[in-house]
């Protein structure tokens, strides 16, 4: 392999190093890519101890070193951040336990949380809100659990709001 075909790996391996640390920083890699770091120090020193004779591949070897001590001293302040606690966080977005517009699963009982996020859904969607009371609401949905298993030997029920027109609709589904 020619001095410049191993200059191009190098540039290569580098911008590749970079995506690697990005993804590593975002969440989608769990671990620093610190062998892809050593394998492009590894070239680097290669290089520097063979025997360039053009010029221009001396400029691209010192270009590229450069570009490298850069992309490191990026990410390793960055990693030194993220350990001392004082980098950006992820923010991981929490999702309610109950979402009736997905579907809310009722097992063997009705959990008051399920209960209170259909019935909230429900009243939401109704600018005067409906027309019964929690309670209600929940031996409503106790009795349909109930003919619901009766009739088709099913373990588990999915509730769900679903648009119809201008007002939203309480479907049940046997699972």
């Amino acid at each position: 392999m020619t001095p410049q075909q191993r200059i191009e790996r190098l540039e290569a391996a580098i911008r590749d190093l970079q995506i690697e640390y990005e993804k590593f920083f975002n969440g989608a890699r769990d671990t620093p890519p610190t062998d892809d770091a050593d394998a492009v120090r590894g070239e680097i020193r290669f290089l520097r101890n063979a025997n360039l004779r053009a010029v221009a591949d001396h400029f691209r070897l010192s270009q590229a070193e450069a570009r490298f001590a850069s992309v490191s001293e990026l990410h390793n302040r960055r990693l030194r951040q993220r350990e001392e606690g004082r980098g950006p966080r992820r923010v991981v977005e929490r999702r309610p336990a109950h979402d009736p517009r997905r579907g809310v699963v009722v097992g063997d009982r009705l959990e008051p949380g399920a209960v209170e996020a259909l019935y909230a859904g429900l009243a939401r969607a109704s600018a005067s809100g409906p027309g019964f009371d929690l309670d209600r609401f929940r031996a409503y949905l106790e009795r349909q659990v109930e003919t619901i298993r009766a009739r088709t030997g099913c373990r588990q029920v999915r509730f769900r709001l679903e648009p119809d027109g201008e007002r939203l609709k309480l479907k049940a589904k046997p699972l």
